[in-house]
């Protein structure tokens, strides 16, 4: 499968009339796919709630996180503060890596409950990548604030829990796990951006020019088919390094040799529907 991307930085991004073959003649790609229309439809009430939930539940123990952070700084923490908030940025880089790349090459939508809660979304992107700039707030990072809610309810209990002293000697460890949090929480808001063309704020473009956040140029790359290097999504800081290391390809030949499991299958299937 072959893709077309406008490298002027701006505009949105043309695919291709992919993919060909016998009986698949030519399926559009975006919004009027079969197969992203199918998985569109899939998203149910249900979902919907989960993720309110979770957002609301993030947000509250973040802020409260925050607020008990502000109130327990010391000077003498500092550099182990931005030791602590880089280690925090590169972990959440690496994760989002994880999750992207085991979601985009393994599993089927058709698993019972995990497949069209969480399966669904990332074929979806596959064959519709502005579906994600179509979603509200709450769709775009429900399923990022739950993966935080239990961390960040631990932290919070230990800061009700523990003395000054004990919290005092755990601070950089805290200010790691929150900045792990905030990020792990922001990746797919990022994400997001990185596939909007038009209207972002002023001070996401920087943060994008500057690559403290995902670029849209760099995530462009991932969308050449068939979608098999540069997971990460945060920042993208780590995806050059895991990309010359061959660190995907040799898990994806490890898995499969093992299993006899084919990457990335069911990703080309829903991209084959016409109907």
């Amino acid at each position: 499968m072959a893709r077309t991307v406008n490298e002027s930085g701006c505009g949105e991004e043309t695919q291709s009339q992919e993919p060909q073959g016998p009986g698949l003649g030519s399926a559009r790609w975006g919004p009027q796919h079969a197969g992203a229309r199918e998985l569109a439809n899939l998203y149910s009430p249900g979902k919907r709630c989960q993720e309110w939930v979770s957002v609301i539940l993030c947000f509250s123990l973040m802020a409260f996180n925050f607020i008990h952070l502000l109130a327990n700084f010391h000077l003498g923490h500092l550099w182990y503060i931005l030791l602590s908030v880089v280690a925090g940025i590169l972990t959440a880089d690496f994760a989002s890596g994880l999750v992207h790349w085991g979601a985009d090459t393994w599993g089927s939508v058709d698993l019972p409950i995990f497949g069209k809660a969480f399966i669904r979304p990332f074929r979806e992107h596959h064959i519709d990548p502005t579906a994600i700039t179509r979603h509200d707030f709450i769709e775009t990072n429900g399923d990022n604030c739950m993966l935080t809610v239990v961390p960040l309810a631990n932290m919070a209990f230990s800061f009700l829990t523990l003395t000054p002293q004990e919290i005092y000697h755990v601070y950089p460890w805290f200010c790691y796990l929150f900045a792990l949090g905030v990020f792990v929480t922001l990746t797919n808001q990022i994400h997001k951006w990185s596939h909007t063309y038009f209207g972002l704020p002023r001070w996401v473009v920087f943060l994008q020019d500057f690559h403290i956040i995902l670029p849209r140029k760099h995530h462009r790359i991932h969308h050449v088919s068939p979608h098999e290097t540069y997971f990460c999504i945060t920042t993208g800081w780590l995806n050059y390094p895991l990309e010359k290391m061959g660190f995907w390809r040799n898990l994806e030949d490890l898995i499969q040799g093992v299993t006899g499991e084919k990457p990335r299958a069911d990703d080309l299937k829903w991209a084959q529907k016409v109907k």
